[in-house]
C-alpha cells in the first residue's frame, strides 16, 4: 500500500482520536499528507543558555522573544486551580537562577515522566513578569537522552488549539514524523524520475524528507527545500500544461474568421478614440484565435482605464459578424449596468442588439427577453450570475466575456458552457495585474494577451498619504476641486468581521460631510441597500448631480466617471496594495488632474508604512503585484482562492522561488512536447504520481 493510502490513525503514536483532529485541523489524513507537513521555521538548539541571560534575551526582543534551550534541575512542583483552570508549576534551577515551568494539560503525564532532582534540558519561549521567568508548556529532555536535533537545527510545526489540547504540540508532530520516517523500510518510493534528478541535481526523495524534518547541516536542509519546492512546482506545471494540451487538443471552438459589418461599422464610426498599439495587438491576437478553429481561452489583463471593455467588444462583434452571440459577465448589478450602458453608448445605431438580465430584472421583462435570447434576436446579453441560471437559452453562443473572474467560482463559470450545443470562446478580463509567478500558477492553461499603455491625453493620478487629524486641510481641497467642478469619491473599508462598526463609520462619514459640505449633494451606497436605491444614488453621481459619493468598496471596479478626479481612502492601512490600485483607477478617466488621497491614523506597522509608501511611489500595476505578492504571500492574494482551483502551496512560495518555477514549467513543457498524454513508458512515474497528487480535486481544468 502506497504511503498516500495508508490511513494516518495506524501510525503508532496517533490512534482514532488523534487521526480525527489532524484531519479536522491540518488536514492530514495519509502518512504522505504527514511528511508533507513541512515546518514553517527552524530554531538552533545548538547554544545551550543560563538562566541569568534571560533577562538579556527578553529586552533585546520586543516584537518575538526567541525560543532558548537551558539546562538545569527540576527542585518541585505545586499544582493550584485558578476558577475551573488547573495549572502545575515545576521550579527549574541552574547555578545561575530559577524559573518557573507551567503546564495546563497533561500534567500527570509530566508528573509521571520528569520527576525532581533529575537534571533536564528545557526549551521554549521565557515569558517575563514582575522580572520573573516562565516557560509555558515548555518541552522537556532528560539531559542524557537530549531531544532529536541534529545540527542543532529543531523544526517548528504549526499547530492549533484544539491539537495542543489533545498533546499535538509541534514536538509531538515531531516525534511522529520521526516515527513515520523510521517505519517507512527501504526508504521511500522515488518521485521524480532519475533523469531529472541529474540534470536539475536534486537530491533523492528520501534524503529530502529526512533533511527537511531533521536537518544535520543549513547546506543540507537548503538541498531538501529546494529539491522539494521544484518538485511541487513542477507537478502544478505538469497538471495545468497536459490540461491545456488536452483542451487544444480535444475542444473546437466555433470558427469566426470573419471580419464583417458590425465590427467595420463600429471600426469606422463609433471608435470613440484611436486604439493604442497595444489594443491593435490585442485584438489580432484574439482574432488569430477565433478564426483559428480551437477553442479560444485567453486571459486579458490590463490596468485600470486601459481600455479592456473595448477590446471585448471588438471581440463580441467578430462573434456576431460570424452568426453567434456573445455575453459578458459581470460579478455585481451595478459593474453588469455600467457595462450594458457602456456598450449601448458605443454601439450607437449601428444594428447590434445589446441586453441586460441581471437579479433585478423583473419577471415581465424577463418573459420578453428569455425568448429572443434563445431565438438568437439578441447579439450581446450582459449580466450577472443570473447568465447562468437553467432558464437561459442561447441560439448560438459564441464568445462568454468574464470580467474579474476571480469573483466567480470556477464551477459558477462552466455552466456558461452548456448554454449552447458549441464550446464558446472564452476571453476573461481582469483590471487586477496578476505577478508573473502567480499567473504561471493560477491561470498558467491560458494564453495571456496585456494592455499595458493607457489611452493618449490620460494623467498618472497624483497620490499622498495624509493623517486624518489634519483633516481639515483635506476639506480645504476638497471645497477647491469641487468649485472647479469636480466629483469626489469617499471610500470606507468593509471587512466582515467588522462588518457592524464599518456601516457604522460608513454612515458616520456619510453624517459628516453632509455638514461639512451644506452646499453640495452628497450621495451614499454600500452593499446593505437595495439594487434599486444603489442605482438610484450611482446614477445622482454618474450624472453629475451629486458632487460627493461616499461608499465602500462596492465601487472598487467598474464605476466610470470621467468627472471625478478625487479619490479619498479612509483607513486606507486596511486594504491590500491591489484594492488601493483598484480604487485609485476610478479617477484619472477624464482630461484633468486626479487625485488619490490615503487617509490613515499616525500609528501604522513597518509593513503598513512600506505599502503605502509603494502606492504612493508608483502606478505601475505589475510593480505593485510583485510588491503585494511579496508583502502578503500567494494565498492572500485577492483572486487566487476560488471555488474549486484554490492555490495550495505546501513548501514553494511564489514570492520567492520565481526561478525554480520558471525552471520546473520548462521541464514539464519539454515532456509534454515529446509526450502529451504522458503514455510511454518512461513517463509512468510521472502519469502515477500526477493523478494520485490531483485526483481528490474535480478537475475544472477543461474549463478554464
Amino acid at each position: 500500500m502506497s504511503l498516500d493510502e495508508q490511513n494516518i490513525m495506524y501510525l503508532p503514536g496517533v490512534g482514532p482520536r488523534r487521526a480525527e483532529i489532524l484531519k479536522k485541523e491540518i488536514d492530514v489524513t495519509t502518512y504522505d499528507d504527514l511528511l508533507h507537513y513541512f515546518p514553517y521555521r527552524y530554531v538552533d538548539r545548538s547554544r545551550i543558555y543560563t538562566v541569568s541571560e534571560l533577562e538579556r534575551i527578553v529586552s533585546g526582543h520586543s516584537d518575538r522573544v526567541p525560543f532558548v534551550q537551558l539546562r538545569g534541575r527540576i527542585t518541585g512542583y505545586q499544582a493550584s486551580e485558578e476558577g475551573r483552570a488547573k495549572r502545575l508549576v515545576a521550579r527549574f534551577a541552574d547555578s545561575t537562577g530559577a524559573v518557573d515551568l507551567v503546564w495546563f494539560h497533561g500534567q500527570k503525564f509530566i508528573l509521571d515522566k520528569y520527576p525532581p532532582g533529575r537534571e533536564y534540558l528545557i526549551f521554549g519561549q521565557p515569558k517575563e513578569y514582575m522580572h520573573e521567568f516562565s516557560f509555558i508548556h515548555p518541552e522537556i529532555d532528560p539531559a542524557d537522552r537530549a531531544a532529536r536535533v541534529s545540527g542543532g537545527l529543531v523544526p517548528m510545526y504549526h499547530t492549533t488549539e484544539l491539537m495542543k489540547r489533545a498533546t499535538l504540540h509541534s514536538r509531538a508532530i515531531r516525534d511522529l514524523i520521526y516515527t513515520l520516517l523510521n517505519t517507512v523500510s527501504g526508504g521511500l518510493p522515488e518521485t521524480l524520475p532519475a533523469w531529472i534528478l541529474e540534470e536539475r541535481a536534486l537530491a533523492p526523495l528520501t534524503e529530502s524528507m529526512r533533511q527537511i524534518h531533521f536537518p544535520e547541516s543549513a547546506e543540507k536542509l537548503r538541498a531538501a527545500q529546494h529539491r522539494l519546492k521544484f518538485e511541487e512546482l513542477f507537478y502544478i506545471q505538469l497538471n495545468i500544461l497536459r490540461t491545456a494540451t488536452l483542451r487544444r487538443n480535444k475542444l473546437r471552438g466555433i470558427p469566426c474568421p470573419r471580419v464583417g459589418k458590425a465590427f467595420n461599422a463600429f471600426y469606422a464610426n463609433r471608435l470613440p478614440f484611436a486604439l493604442t498599439g497595444a489594443q491593435k495587438r490585442v485584438v489580432h491576437e484574439i482574432h488569430d484565435d477565433m478564426r483559428s478553429g480551437r477553442q479560444m481561452n485567453r486571459l486579458l489583463q490590463g490596468d485600470v482605464g486601459s481600455g479592456k471593455t473595448l477590446v471585448a467588444l471588438m471581440a463580441m462583434l467578430l462573434a456576431v459578424d460570424n452568426g453567434c452571440q456573445a455575453c459578458l459577465m459581470a460579478p455585481t448589478e451595478i459593474l453588469a449596468g455600467q457595462h450594458f450602458a457602456t456598450l449601448q453608448e458605443l454601439l450607437g445605431d449601428i444594428g447590434v442588439r445589446v441586453e441586460l438580465l441581471t437579479g433585478s430584472t423583473t419577471k415581465r421583462r424577463r418573459s420578453a427577453l428569455l425568448p429572443a435570447v434563445a431565438s438568437g434576436e439578441v447579439d450581446i446579453l450582459i449580466g450577472t450570475h443570473a447568465l447562468i441560471e437553467d432558464a437561459v437559452v442561447f441560439h448560438r453562443l459564441g464568445l462568454s466575456v468574464i470580467d474579474e473572474q476571480h469573483r466567480f467560482g470556477v464551477e459558477q463559470r462552466s455552466k456558461l458552457w452548456v448554454k449552447s450545443t458549441y464550446v464558446p470562446h472564452v476571453l476573461i478580463m481582469t483590471a487586477t495585474p496578476i505577478p508573473r509567478t502567480l499567473a504561471m500558477t493560477v491561470y498558467g492553461d491560458l494564453d495571456v494577451s496585456v494592455i499595458d499603455e493607457l489611452p493618449p491625453g490620460r494623467k498618472p493620478v497624483k497620490t499622498v498619504h495624509r493623517y486624518d487629524a489634519k483633516k481639515a486641510e483635506l476639506y480645504t481641497f476638497l471645497r477647491t476641486e469641487i468649485g472647479r467642478g469636480r466629483q469626489v469619491y469617499v471610500v470606507y473599508p468593509l471587512i466582515e468581521e467588522n462588518e457592524t462598526m464599518d456601516y457604522k463609520a460608513l454612515e458616520q462619514g456619510y453624517e459628516t460631510f453632509c455638514e461639512v459640505f451644506p452646499e453640495c449633494t452628497v450621495c451614499m451606497v454600500h452593499g446593505k441597500m437595495k439594487a434599486k436605491e444603489k442605482e438610484a444614488e450611482m446614477q445622482k453621481f454618474i450624472r453629475g448631480e451629486a458632487q460627493i459619493l461616499v461608499a465602500t468598496t462596492v465601487i472598487e471596479v467598474g464605476v466610470n466617471v470621467p468627472n471625478a478626479s478625487v479619490m479619498v481612502i479612509e483607513s486606507a492601512e486596511r486594504f491590500g496594495l491591489s484594492q488601493l490600485h483598484q480604487l485609485r483607477g476610478r479617477v484619472g478617466r477624464g482630461a484633468e488632474q486626479s487625485y488619490c488621497i490615503l487617509v490613515t491614523g499616525y500609528k501604522l506597522s513597518e509593513v503598513t508604512r512600506k505599502r503605502l509608501g509603494i502606492i504612493v511611489s508608483t502606478s505601475d500595476g505589475f510593480r505593485i503585484a510583485e510588491e503585494d505578492l511579496k508583502l502578503r504571500g500567494a494565498g492572500d492574494m485577492e483572486g487566487t482562492q476560488q471555488s474549486g482551483d484554490g492555490l495550495s502551496l505546501r513548501i514553494a512560495d511564489l514570492a520567492q522561488d520565481g526561478g525554480i518555477l520558471r525552471t520546473a514549467r520548462d521541464v514539464a513543457s519539454r515532456i509534454l512536447d515529446a509526450d502529451p498524454n504522458l503514455s510511454s513508458p518512461e513517463n509512468a512515474l510521472l502519469n502515477a504520481r500526477l493523478n494520485a497528487l490531483f485526483r481528490r480535486r474535480m478537475n475544472w481544468g477543461l474549463i478554464s
